[in-house]
This record gives C-alpha cells, structure tokens and sequence, in this order.
C-alpha cells in the first residue's frame, strides 16, 4: 500500500490519469474493427474464424441467428484461439470474455479493457518508480511521459491482448524486485512469489512473447542475486509456472502453436524469396543485415518519444552523422561548462549556435535532423542523472531497466535471422520495453531542467518543437491515417457489420431471407486454412454476432454474390442493398 506525499502530487497525478484515460478513450470506438480485431471478436465468443466449429450452422441451405448464437463449450473456446490465433492469448480472451458479458459487443466494449489497462499502466509506472528509485519528482515525471506516448495510446484503440501484457509485465517486474528486495534480509514472504508465479503465467498466456521479459529477470537475477534460498524459491516457482504453461500447449489451444509458427516462418520466408513488395502481407524482405537493420532503427527510434518519427531520417547517412557529429559537439561543451557559474560570454550561445549550424546544410526534413542532434546530449542528460541521484542498489535496477528496454527488440531481431524473413519485425511484439523507457526519457527530463538555463532553453525548445511531432502523430493516430500504428493510411469507416445488422433489424419481417456474400478463400495450410467450405464465411459471421441472439431471421450465403448484404422481401421478392462492401475495401 502506498501513499501520496502531498497535495500537490495527488493533484498532479490525478491530472496525469485523466490525461490518460481521455487520451486513450477518445475515439476509441469511431472506427470499424479490423481484422485482427475481428479474430478477436470471434475468438472471444468461442467462434472459429470461417466456421471450422459451425459447420452445423453454415452447411445448411438455411440458418438463423439462434442457429449461429448456440451455447459454445470450452472446447469451442480452445478451438477458436487455436484456429484463429494459433492459440496465443488464451488469458486475454478470458478477460475479454466476462467484460463483454458484462458490458455488451459494441466497439467500445470490445477496446475498453486495452483503454483500462493502457491507463492502469500509467499509474503502476508512477508507482513503480516512486517505490523503487524512491522519487516523487521522477514518478510524476515517467508516469507523464507514459500518459502522452503515441505507442500505448495506439494500442489502447486496438482491441488485442497488448495493453494487457504491457500492463502484466511491468507488475512481474515490480514483483520480482519486491522478491529481492526482502531477499537481502533474508525475507521470503510467500505470497510475493505466488502473485509473481500467478502474474508469469497470466502474462505468457497473455501474449507468448512476454518470455522476453522473465529472460531479462533471469539475467538480472544471475548478475545481482546472491541468496541461496532465493534462487531455489524462484526456480521453483518458474518450473510451477511453465509447468502450467505447459498444459496449455500439451492440452489447449498451444498444441498447433508451433506448428503453425514453424510453417509461418516457411510461408513468410517463401514470399521475401520470391514476391517481398508484392503479397497482402505487406512488404517481406529476406533477413539480410542491411534489410534487418532497416526495419530496426526506426523501432529504436519510436522507444523513446523524444526519437519518436526520427526512424526514417536516420537512414539518411550522411545527415545523420553530421546530426549526431554536432549534437556531440554540444554536448562536450554542456560537459565542460555545466558547473561554471561564470562561463565565457560565448558560451551563453553555444548550444543553440552549434544545433543550428546543420539547418541549411541538411538536404531533407530539416527540423527532423534538428532534432536527432539533440538526441546525444539527452542521452548524455540522462546518464548524469543516474550518476548523480541513483543510489548505489538503484544503479543495478537502471541495468535491469536497460535489459528491459533493448532485449526484447534484440529478440526480434535474432528471430528475423534466424527464420530468414523480417516480417515479425514489428514494434508491438517488443512494446513491453516501453514502461522503462519511458523512465529514462523522465531522467533525461528531470535533468534537463537542472541545467545552466543557457544550455536548458535551446534544448527545452528543440523538445518543444519534437513535442509538436506527437501531436501531430497523436492527430494522425485519431483520424485512422497513421500507418505506422493504425496498419491503415486510409480512414476506415465505422463499424459497417453492425451498421449492416442495425439495418436488418430494422427492415427484416417474417417471410424475408438475408443474403450474405462469399468470396474465394485462399488456402494456405490444408491444416490452419483448411475448413469444410472453400468460401469466406466471415461476412456472415461478423453480421451475426450483432443480432439478437434468439433471433430467427432466414439467412443464407449466396454463391453468386461476392460483395453485398442484400435483403430479399418476402412477398414481393424486392431485393434492398443493406451494404455493399466494395471488394476489400470496407472489409479491412
């Protein structure tokens, strides 16, 4: 249990929360679920994506909502998650689940909990860092820079299990140092190590790649642990942990998980072979140092917000090195001046002089380039705060915080080499650094304002104008153009599923018959892909979801059309459009 200092940190933190959550909560619903999103609805509800366990329904000439709503068993669950998402997240659909039991299937519903916990991760940094580095100035700092960061507020709009790992992981570690903690007064309360076991288990299962993280506990463990008891305690309960883990994948949904990576690595591998720029997933490339170097440094670049955008600017050699050449010229100079109460008069003007030398020669987006400059002596900013105000026991946590911030991507990498494809290079399957991240962007920060303000002040505007970047990046993000994190450079339209439902709802009487469009589906794994019917189903089973569960509306999918929800009037055999889906273009 903690408490607050003050007033003021109470007021400021409050502020920061609700920050946080209006950030994360608006427009979390205005935009139509994709498909990743779309397996998250299905799955959640224990349905098979293109009715691999619906074949009862489907395969008759005729079918009704009530047909497609029957009781699912928890057999139907294990079978969607190891069909539609290769039986990853089986603790996050679990949670899912009761909050839409609870709340309803809207598209609000379905992202509040990645709002919830996207926010509940701002206030468990603030705890974090106040509790382990034991300052207020640096929680209300980290806890700020979390709030406003474009990456968590992204994710807290996509209803998939990322916010909810986010959150886990950074407990795990809270936990884990907790344990050791007591450890150096040879205290071993039990309880600490069973929530440390139950939030392991619970954040694999969240997201498989969560084991990046319990690999940097064990290597901090390795280098700072030195109780005996401890270690045992600590095996035991990871052995407990994966053996729990274990029976998901010998008896759940983790059976084919490994198989049908296996075979992704084969498919992905395949395409950056043979067709890299042109598939529908997007650019392929083979796993080449260069190409895998391309797709890391701006993943780099996005950890820290003050970096955040640089990614692509950094490619550009030549400007970066001049960028980063006069960024350390700066920085020698706040080295050798930073104590000197009475510098020479030039040095009042150095730093921005300096910064601005680079602006008419760098031949692109210069104000990027301004920047990137600036990036060196932030880092150097914060390396002088954990000089001066981290203790020594503190000092090993900013090492577990640098394992925390780089392993997982490095992890990313390794695995792009090593399966010969870069596709898996994404941010989000590394986003569990960006907690502690975000604690060394807060040191940079609180260092900052500690400096010379002839130094501080063109440094604190050349932040001001990278702040500007994110809210612009934070603009493109709510109007669904940001590729980068909304996967889409084209605003997607509200939910037309449920647009498509509301309508049937509306217009359907006894006697009428829902026509549903199917398309060719493409078959990749006779084993994954493979269902009893050769056409998509989906279109189908998304307006479904949204109708009344006893209804008993006569629908049927028809083999002729490709792209429209039609209505046929019963006693007039009048045929009304309810939406015409363009292809793939209102399918996402």
């Amino acid at each position: 249990m903690f408490r607050l200092s003050n007033r003021t940190t109470l007021f400021l933190l409050g502020a920061i929360l609700v920050l946080a959550f209006a950030l994360r909560l608006y427009r979390a619903g205005t935009y139509g679920i994709f498909f990743d999103e779309k397996s998250t609805l299905l799955i959640s509800q224990g349905v098979v994506l293109e009715g691999f366990n619906q074949k009862d329904v489907f395969s008759k000439t005729y079918f009704t909502p009530a047909e497609f709503w029957k009781p699912k068993t928890i057999a139907d669950f294990i079978e969607a998650d190891t069909r539609s998402d290769i039986g990853n997240s089986p603790s996050y659909y679990a949670v899912l689940w009761l909050w839409m039991e609870l709340f309803g299937l809207s598209d609000w519903s379905l992202r509040m909990p990645s709002v919830l916990f996207s926010t509940f991760t701002v206030l468990l940094l603030y705890y974090f860092v106040k509790r382990h580095f034991n300052s207020e100035k640096l929680a209300i700092t980290s806890a700020f820079v979390a709030a406003i960061e474009p990456f968590f507020i992204a994710h807290s709009h996509i209803a998939r299990n990322y916010s909810m790992s986010f959150f886990l992981t950074l407990l795990a570690t809270h936990l884990l140092l907790l344990i050791l903690e007591k450890a150096r007064t040879n205290k071993h309360p039990i309880g600490l190590y069973v929530a440390y076991g139950l939030v392991f288990v619970t954040s694999v299962l969240s997201h498989y790649l969560t084991v990046t993280v319990f690999l940097c506990h064990g290597l901090y463990a390795l280098l700072y642990l030195r109780n005996k008891q401890t270690w045992i305690t600590l095996a035991s309960v990871a052995a407990l942990g994966l053996g729990l883990v274990s029976l998901w994948f010998l008896f759940g949904g983790g059976k084919y998980t490994f198989f049908t990576l296996n075979y992704q690595a084969q498919l992905y591998r395949s395409i950056a072979l043979t067709n890299p720029t042109g598939s529908q997933f997007g650019i392929v490339l083979p796993a080449t140092f260069r190409n895998i170097t391309v797709r890391a440094v701006p993943i780099f670049a996005d950890l820290f917000i003050v970096t955040n955008g640089l990614g692509t600017a950094i490619l550009g050699l030549r400007n970066s090195v001049l960028a980063i050449g006069l960024g350390s010229v700066a920085t020698f100079f706040i080295h050798q001046y930073w104590a000197d109460k009475n510098p020479p008069v030039w040095v009042y003007g150095i730093v921005p002089v300096v910064l601005a030398v680079g602006l008419p020669i760098y031949t692109v987006v210069p104000l990027r380039f301004l920047v990137l400059s600036t990036a060196v002596p932030f880092i150097y900013l914060i390396g002088r705060y954990v000089v001066s105000y981290v203790g020594t026991s503190q000092k090993h946590l900013v090492v577990l915080m640098f394992l925390l911030a780089f392993i997982p991507t490095l992890f990313l990498l390794f695995m792009a080499w090593r399966s010969g494809h870069t596709f898996g290079i994404t941010q989000r399957y590394s986003g569990f650094s960006f907690p502690y991240v975000c604690v060394f962007v807060a040191m940079g920060l609180q260092q900052l304002i500690q400096l010379p303000r002839w130094f501080s002040l063109p440094l604190g505007a050349v932040l001001i104008l990278q702040l500007g970047f994110v809210i612009q990046l934070l603009a493109d993000i709510y109007a669904d153009n940001q590729p980068k994190y909304t996967y889409f450079d084209r605003p997607r339209i509200s939910n037309p599923y449920f647009y498509t439902a509301q309508k049937l709802k509306q217009l359907y009487a006894p006697g009428d018959t829902i026509l549903y469009p199917n398309m060719k589906r493409v078959i990749y794994s006779e084993k994954i892909d493979k269902t009893y019917s050769p056409y998509a189903l989906l279109d189908a089973q998304l307006v479904n979801v949204y109708l009344p569960e006893d209804a008993q509306f006569i629908q049927r999918v028809d083999p002729n059309e490709r792209d429209r929800v039609v209505l046929v009037k019963g006693k007039s055999g009048e045929k009304i459009t309810i939406f015409d889906f363009q292809d793939k273009k209102y399918r996402y």
